[in-house]
């Protein structure tokens, strides 16, 4: 049993040192690679064209911004 208590309390002072560090650096938080876009990969799927989900909610937000924009030609101020 104490060996459990023994690595617990290791890990959360490695924890509590690696807090500090962050804390007292002010840095922001950042991959090491820096992600998709240091590939030169703008988005997560390369298709010609996008998928059906991805159509369904384009054509939602093209109804939406219809809707709205015939609002604020109907509006009165």
């Amino acid at each position: 049993m104490s060996t459990f208590v023994l690595a617990f309390a290791f890990f959360l002072i490695v924890v509590v040192a690696m807090s500090v560090g962050y804390i007292v650096q002010q840095k922001t938080i950042s991959g090491s690679c820096g992600g998709l876009g240091a590939l030169g990969i703008d988005k997560a799927c390369d298709c010609p064209e996008p998928c059906d989900r991805k159509k369904a909610r384009m054509e939602k937000e093209e109804q939406r911004q219809k809707k709205l924009n015939e609002w604020k030609q109907n509006q009165i101020l």
